[in-house]
């Protein structure tokens, strides 16, 4: 098959993976670019929508109510994510850190960037923001199955980027960019909705990292058939180009559950089963200390750019 990031007609590795997060295991061919390395689906199944069940984790409200104290503490570690600054909140990170906002702050934004969310479910992140005083966001995503309107103001709208024609400083694509099937027409779309000088930023999984050489089709994060592409460094590398936009930065932001989830597949044991690490740890395979463990794992590994996803920042031109 060709190649549908650099064109390759090489000699392709094949693979055939198992859908693990529900359980439903049925099999899925993909094949790993001889010159780019990108890892891509053979065929997007024609019921792609039902692998995406109502109770999909990105689907769920992202208003919680609580402890007052609790939320409090938790905007401030909010801020501290995406700042670096206030020490209650680094205090906070310490004890339950958030890695999805910390990556946003090499963007160096301020309450009047304008940030656009695209794929962002219910829109966990950009409620985050919200409520920590950002006010030009907004969050698309065609699967969701209405629009959202939450108390703060933040709307999430049930739509596809190519229906926006806004401008924007900031286009973000957390985990939701390996679920596109048109990979160069979505990052070609974003350049053309970013002002100059503005930044794609976009977190996927990536085959540059050792679990996938380690678990190969048991890597948790293959997530077969619902990630139709896992990048390597030089496929997203070569794509970002192709849509005009100058690579500035990758950071490897992987976590505990590239082992967990992949020594639980390699069990036969699902994402959502109840012997899952994510639904009940005290029925799961390891120990609270196992995990911390894989967690200082993944830390490291992160720091020898080998971890299981990565950060791109992707600029336009000025």
């Amino acid at each position: 098959m060709q190649c549908r990031i650099c064109g390759s007609n090489g000699e392709h590795r094949h693979y055939v993976a198992k859908e693990m997060m529900l359980g439903l295991r049925d099999e899925h061919r993909y094949f790993q670019c001889a010159d780019c390395d990108c890892l891509q689906i053979e065929q997007i199944p024609a019921n792609i929508a039902d692998y995406y069940p109502d109770n999909y984790y990105s689907y769920s409200n992202a208003t919680k109510a609580g402890n007052p104290l609790k939320q409090a503490l938790t905007k401030l570690r909010d801020r501290y994510e995406v700042t670096g600054n206030c020490l209650i909140g680094r205090v906070m990170h310490l004890w339950m850190p958030n890695a999805k906002l910390a990556t946003l702050r090499p963007l160096k934004l301020n309450q009047d960037t304008r940030i656009l969310d695209v794929g962002c479910g219910a829109g966990h992140l950009l409620h985050s923001l919200r409520e920590m005083g950002f006010q030009n966001l907004l969050g698309i995503d065609p699967f969701n199955q209405a629009d959202i309107a939450y108390p703060n103001s933040l709307r999430i709208e049930k739509r596809d980027i190519f229906s926006e024609t806004g401008e924007w400083d900031v286009v973000m694509f957390h985990h939701s960019f390996e679920h596109l099937p048109n990979q160069r027409t979505n990052l070609g779309q974003a350049f053309n909705i970013l002002k100059p000088g503005g930044v794609a930023l976009v977190r996927v999984p990536t085959v540059s990292s050792y679990v996938w050489q380690e678990y190969g089709v048991n890597w948790v994060q293959l997530d077969a058939p619902r990630h139709l592409y896992l990048h390597s460094i030089k496929s997203m590398q070569a794509l970002a180009e192709q849509a005009g936009f100058l690579c500035e930065q990758v950071v490897y932001d992987s976590n505990a559950l590239q082992f967990w989830g992949s020594k639980q597949y390699e069990q036969d044991i699902p994402l959502r089963d109840p012997r899952s690490w994510a639904e009940s740890p005290e029925n799961s395979l390891f120990s609270a200390e196992q995990v911390r463990e894989f967690e200082t794992r993944s830390r490291e590994l992160n720091a020898l750019n080998q971890g299981d996803q990565a950060a791109f920042y992707l600029r336009k031109p000025a």
